[in-house]
């Protein structure tokens, strides 16, 4: 229905904003990802938009990027999470965050964003598994099996989601668990 949305910022209250296209103010619900990096108020914004209706509501959700709106999309056909959770999601964890959460299946991560138990969490991860690929934020690098696991060990060895990550830019494509082990750390003793 309404696909994307370009006029001048006219409110900001989050999770909520104003904006003005020719004389029609738009309240659109966003992420804070995007509410942190709107311009002030008065300056000509771009958002993407999810048009949903309700029986008591039509509400217009905004994205700064297409991977969030793709990730907003994806979380919105899980049974049991609705727009507002979807947009919890978002504002608590990039598009990459939970990409790699989805893939290296874990729950604690999805669990640190307010409103998300447990169950919520294994269906997150359970229904999303695949969902998420390399079009929606998920590194091109991580989507072997054989980088997810490296990224894993790292990841258990204390090192950094950032850290780990760079590590793994790093090391070949076709490379092996054990010999990526190796290699990654040898980059990350340095």
């Amino acid at each position: 229905m309404i696909g994307k949305l370009t006029g001048t910022l006219d409110d900001k209250n989050p999770p909520q904003v104003i904006v003005d296209c020719h004389g029609v103010g738009y309240e659109v619900f966003v992420p804070m990802s995007t509410f942190y990096n709107l311009p002030e108020l008065g300056v000509k914004v771009t958002l993407l938009t999810h048009f949903v209706v309700r029986e008591d509501a039509q509400i217009l959700y905004g994205f700064a990027t297409s991977q969030e709106r793709a990730a907003f999309r994806e979380l919105i056909k899980i049974s049991g999470v609705g727009p507002r959770t979807a947009l919890s999601v978002l504002s608590g964890m990039s598009v990459a965050d939970l990409s790699q959460a989805v893939t290296l299946q874990e729950g604690g991560r999805l669990m640190k964003v307010p409103g998300i138990g447990k169950k919520t969490a294994e269906r997150l991860l359970l229904e999303l598994k695949g969902k998420l690929g390399p079009d929606i934020g998920l590194p091109s690098s991580m989507a072997s099996d054989a980088q997810g696991d490296i990224l894993q060990a790292l990841l258990a060895l204390g090192y950094s989601d950032k850290e780990a990550a760079a590590a793994l830019k790093a090391l070949p494509k076709d490379i092996g668990v054990s010999d990526g082990i190796k290699l990654a750390l040898k980059a990350l003793a340095k």
